[in-house]
């Protein structure tokens, strides 16, 4: 006889098992940054400070990717948080950290117009995700408030 919980996993969509893998890629890439700078809500952070919040975002994409894999209907409200979080600091960051200062951490040239772009880009990548996460709450099935 066939578990439940396993025909759950036999019939996982497509789509939940790439953002799952997408949310994976986001906790490998947060966790490579480990003892770089890091910008965050106006402020680009160095040494304790940034490595915190470097671990403090690496445990949120690997909570997030862990309720995603378990189909965590709370991961669905956290997600979308993140997700506006994530674009509230972006446009947070563009406007109050100067290209005299990231060029000052970075030790090399910033063309202005280039950091505004790929900002812009990606931004907007995450609110087309948060859109797609927003239309499929159905693939969150498992209301259990624990992960384990």
């Amino acid at each position: 006889m066939i578990d439940a919980n396993e025909t759950d996993e036999i019939r996982r969509p497509l789509g939940l098992s790439l953002l799952a893998g997408l949310y994976l890629f986001f906790f490998l890439v947060s966790a490579s940054t480990f003892g770089n700078p890091f910008p965050f809500l106006g402020h680009i952070h160095e040494a304790g400070a940034a490595q915190a919040l470097v671990f403090a975002d690496s445990l949120a994409c690997l909570y997030l990717f862990l309720g995603i894999m378990k189909r965590q209907l709370l991961t669905w409200y956290l997600l979308l948080g993140y997700n506006l979080f994530e674009i509230l600091n972006t446009i947070i960051n563009l406007n109050y950290i100067s290209r005299t200062e990231l060029e000052k951490v970075l030790g090399a040239r910033v063309s202005e117009e280039t950091l505004l772009i790929n900002n812009v880009a990606a931004a907007l990548a995450i609110l087309l995700l948060s859109q797609y996460i927003y239309r499929h709450k159905n693939y969150f099935s498992n209301r259990e408030k624990y992960l384990f």
